[in-house]
């Protein structure tokens, strides 16, 4: 019901903007779209779950976590790899879940945590095999390139992007022998430039390469890559790691000190630690989104999941010219007092 009400509002907006008849057959072309997509996906989902098995990375906390328990409840058997399985959020999965819920040791970085936890899946697959592998597990940080090291976006990219791509490999063999799906956990950051988020998104941009090829490559075995993105939900997952501006000034050299005002430093961090306490305060959406690519006919292949507020912007945000794309920071209260204190 969303898209359809989504569709008729941008109709009426454009029948009402001008008596141009341009703006109404634009307003019509995307309601149909968006009503053709609603009725494309209205498919009934999978039904047999029982017997079929789902591994899902980064299962401590967030959305792993929250996608594990519920999964489980549905009948799937389900591999929550965990980073930490001696931790809370592995031992409640443990503790509150069925004896269809396996937690495994599972450090995406790692190349032999990787190698047992297959070992692992494949000794305790129930009858129908590994249906499908959710790649959730990931990291968040911020700040701006000129603060950061090569290694930094090196280790942002190890979880975020050679982290799947380490889990997919040795799986895919299983989820194509049962026809089945690949999940990667992106971002809006993958197609919206940020400031402050450059590490970020390099790696989730590479993450939507590196799932849109497999999906063509799997298109043929009859297996669904769908990518999942979702919006602000600093609150729901505690991702955004939370910064002093005395951390950050600590670390610049005398050449930065320069450049950076310490007082924009103290403003950039009040802002995403706003950003840590806004958005979505649950994942309900993401969850929703996922359950829908791992079950329906005909999942999409791509979900994002952003505000009503935002939605408009984001679903044409990747068709706009980058001249008004960058413009949009033109009127961030922020970005205009950066250009202020710069060298000041």
């Amino acid at each position: 019901m969303k898209p359809v009400f989504f569709s008729m509002t941008i109709l009426l907006i454009s029948y009402y903007l001008s008596d141009e008849h341009i703006y109404t057959y634009f307003g019509l072309v995307i309601c149909f779209m968006l009503w053709a997509k609603t009725v494309f996906h209205a498919e009934n989902g999978l039904s047999d779950v029982f017997g079929r098995a789902v591994l899902i990375t980064g299962c401590d906390s967030g959305f792993g976590h929250h996608l594990a328990k519920k999964l489980d409840c549905m009948g799937f058997t389900v591999f929550a790899g965990c980073l930490c399985p001696e931790g809370l959020g592995a031992q409640s999965l443990v503790e509150k879940g069925s004896d269809r819920m396996k937690v495994l040791q599972l450090d995406v970085t790692k190349d032999d945590d990787v190698s047992l936890a297959k070992d692992f899946v494949q000794a305790n697959l129930p009858e129908k095999g590994l249906y499908a592998v959710v790649n959730n597990a990931g990291i968040c940080d911020w700040g701006e390139t000129e603060w950061s090291t090569a290694m930094d976006f090196q280790k942002m990219a190890d979880v975020n992007l050679f982290g799947a791509i380490r889990v997919t490999i040795p799986f895919l063999s299983l989820v194509r022998a049962s026809k089945g799906r690949m999940l990667y956990v992106s971002s809006i950051f993958s197609f919206f430039n940020c400031l402050n988020m450059g590490a970020y998104s390099v790696s989730k941009r590479g993450l939507e390469a590196f799932a849109d090829s497999l999906r063509v490559e799997m298109a043929s075995f009859g297996v669904k890559v769908s990518i999942i993105q979702p919006g602000n939900f600093g609150m729901a997952t505690n991702i955004l790691p939370k910064k002093s501006p005395q951390d950050i000034w600590d670390e610049f050299d005398d050449a930065r000190k320069l450049t950076f005002n310490q007082k924009y430093i103290e403003m950039a961090c009040a802002y995403f630690n706003v950003l840590c306490t806004s958005g979505f305060k649950d994942c309900s959406m993401v969850i929703n989104a996922m359950l829908h690519a791992l079950t329906a006919p005909k999942p999409q292949t791509r979900y994002q999941l952003v505000s009503w507020r935002d939605m408009f912007f984001f679903y044409i945000c990747p068709f706009l010219p980058t001249c008004i794309t960058d413009s949009v920071f033109s009127v961030s209260s922020m970005y205009q007092k950066r250009k202020v204190m710069l060298y000041s």
